[in-house]
């Protein structure tokens, strides 16, 4: 087996985990827009916590599948049963390793890169939370999202006080 054959194979799977986050990302927004077509500003405390709640438990059911994904190829060319192919794929995954099972050397840069993407994929949906956190407390409580004045001005302008009169150097 060639590297260009590892890298074709690698590359698919990457290919097809990004497609995976990008379709459940989208239909979560879309969900999301024809659910609430007026917005998320008339969510009360309880449905925002109920809101997130459902992202949340969603995302992590894409990441399932993402996992199953990456498992699907590890029973059907590196280990003889789904539990150990599943098990290796999640400790990959999540970038913890399976340090009692390994990939044969033929595919032992396939757990990296998966570990890569794992990264990525996990960073997209805590982007994706932290984006409606900050959408949700921004409709509530826009101080505490909102900068204030001050901080949009220069650094030279921030440190001189303009109420102030110099002691020394009188005008």
């Amino acid at each position: 087996m060639s590297f260009v054959h590892q890298a074709y194979i690698t590359t698919f799977l990457v290919t097809l985990t990004v497609i995976l986050q990008s379709v459940g990302m989208s239909s979560l927004i879309h969900w999301t827009k024809v659910r609430f077509p007026q917005g998320v500003h008339q969510l009360g405390l309880f449905r925002s916590f109920v809101l997130m709640v459902r992202f949340t438990s969603l995302l992590v059911c894409l990441h399932m599948l993402e996992i199953l994904l990456w498992a699907s190829f590890y029973r059907w060319k590196c280990f003889p049963t789904w539990e150990v192919a599943f098990y290796f794929s999640v400790g990959n995954y999540a970038t913890v390793g399976a340090g009692n099972v390994s990939l044969q050397p033929i595919w032992r840069l396939m757990g990296p890169v998966e570990s890569i993407t794992g990264v990525l994929m996990c960073g997209l949906s805590a982007s994706f939370l932290f984006a409606i956190v900050t959408r949700l407390v921004q409709l509530r409580e826009p101080k505490l999202v909102d900068p204030p004045r001050w901080a949009s001005q220069p650094p030279e302008v921030r440190s001189q006080p303009t109420d102030c009169v110099d002691p020394i150097l009188p005008n």
